[in-house]
């Protein structure tokens, strides 16, 4: 069984910081690798010992297996942590990182390979019993008749995928049947360009879904639990700007069943780690649309409810423990809301990286924060915009909103522009505060 002595964070930023803290409570000495335009960085001023790993580019640090492996050699880690982005979901580093003697926080390779082929993933989900949405089963072929009948058969509209794609990139609705042989192709050519795989799948397009999530720990050895779902609706350009736990105005019933098949599928994968099945939801019906294989930007909320800390039981998990929770030790209680503090102009979206001059983090009861930022720390340029997550807790959904808005009030960023003013509007608005708006209300109220 392998003892996490020495755990090196291959990643930066918020997320960083998170599984430093982790690590510090539970005796792990820590490792930050970090670019040249990084050495400022909260976690790096915290951790054991430091590594800077290549210039700003991405290309050339966060993304530099070589380097993150060899920071890993110096430093005697017996651990890597990839947090999430970068390379957290990419199979390769996986199995690099397991064949030169460390320990890989997450899933096998073959586990990220497997989920990250949406064709692969969906095919597995059924086999598990997960709902899915109606679709061709499996990659188009050149049988153009057959295209045309899967899609007159599920019925329009449709969307075509990208089977190695995401984040809202390599797909394409298609409204009739004049445009979607050659909407295929355009597919097919953009997925090969982007992706390197021409594989695309096809399936019922969702008029008005919501977006909705549901937690698991699974340790690879049996045993799996879910800890709830989290509604992620409120997005722009598919991504994620604000997220609940748990989603608001689903029945028990219905939510309990989705739930308990997402733990099967854990157990039938053979799923080790912490890991986020993904689904649509629309008139009663959950519809898997893929599972990510790492700690989300979201995992707070679930947290907040479950009294769970989902970076430590990654941790145990890695270090060959089996899970310490069965099903009926979590209670899912109150409801939990994150926010997501990007540097960027509220009105156009551009990012804003500069020298923050002041800094003050909202507190007060049920508030918490997750972020790097401090008076005098400088955004830089080189990568995503987020700076923070303001996560709140209360006993129901009306008291978490109330100490949501107390918070986003509070907050004072000074020096950089940041997106707080779109937060403090989306918290007041009537439609979310009633719960259940769908994936599209975000771009349409900004349309407005």
């Amino acid at each position: 069984m392998p003892t996490l002595e020495k755990v090196l964070i291959a990643n930066r930023g918020e997320i960083a910081l998170r599984i430093l803290r982790a690590c510090n409570e539970l005796g792990i000495q820590t490792v930050a690798v970090h670019s040249q335009a990084d050495r400022d960085l909260m976690h790096v001023r915290l951790a054991s010992e430091a590594v800077c790993i290549g210039p700003a580019a991405s290309t050339e640090s966060y993304l530099n297996v070589p380097a993150i492996i060899s920071a890993a050699e110096i430093t005697n880690s017996t651990a890597i942590h990839p947090g999430y982005g970068f390379l957290a979901e990419n199979a390769d580093f996986a199995d690099q990182v397991e064949k030169s003697g460390f320990v890989f926080v997450g899933p096998t390779a073959d586990t990220i390979r497997q989920m990250g082929d949406k064709v692969s993933a969906i095919a597995a989900m059924k086999r598990a019993g997960v709902p899915t949405v109606p679709g061709s089963d499996g990659p188009l072929t050149d049988d153009n008749q057959r295209t045309l009948d899967i899609a007159n058969r599920i019925g329009y509209p449709v969307i075509i995928k990208a089977a190695a794609g995401g984040g809202g990139r390599g797909m394409r609705v298609v409204h009739n049947e004049a445009v979607l042989l050659s909407s295929v192709q355009v597919t097919q050519s953009e997925a090969a360009a982007a992706f390197g795989s021409d594989v695309v799948y096809l399936e019922k397009f969702l008029q008005k879904p919501r977006h909705v999530e549901i937690q698991v720990l699974a340790d690879g050895q049996g045993n799996a639990v879910h800890l709830g779902d989290r509604d992620c609706s409120l997005q722009r350009r598919h991504q994620k700007v604000m997220e609940e736990a748990p989603a608001p105005g689903i029945p028990d019933a219905i939510r309990s069943d989705v739930a308990e098949s997402c733990v099967n599928a854990c157990k039938e994968l053979n799923y080790r780690g912490a890991g986020t099945f993904e689904f649509l939801y629309e008139d009663g019906g959950f519809f898997f649309i893929e599972m990510n294989t790492r700690i989300q930007v979201e995992h707070p909320v679930t947290e907040m409810i479950s009294g769970i800390d989902i970076v430590k039981e990654q941790l145990s998990i890695a270090s060959g423990k089996p899970l310490s929770l069965t099903q009926d030790d979590i209670q899912l209680t109150g409801h939990s809301f994150e926010c997501r503090i990007n540097a960027e102009d509220p009105q156009n979206f551009l990012p804003s990286p500069g020298t923050i001059k002041y800094f003050h983090a909202p507190g007060g009861p049920g508030i918490r924060v997750d972020s790097h930022i401090y008076g005098g720390y400088t955004v830089p340029p080189f990568y995503d915009s987020l700076i923070g997550k303001i996560i709140s807790y209360g006993e129901n959904r009306d008291i978490a909103l109330r100490r949501m808005r107390q918070a986003l009030d509070e907050l004072i960023i000074e020096g950089i522009r940041t997106n707080t003013p779109l937060h403090r509007s989306l918290v007041q608005d009537k439609a979310f505060q009633t719960g259940g708006v769908s994936i599209h209300y975000l771009e349409s109220k900004l349309e407005d």
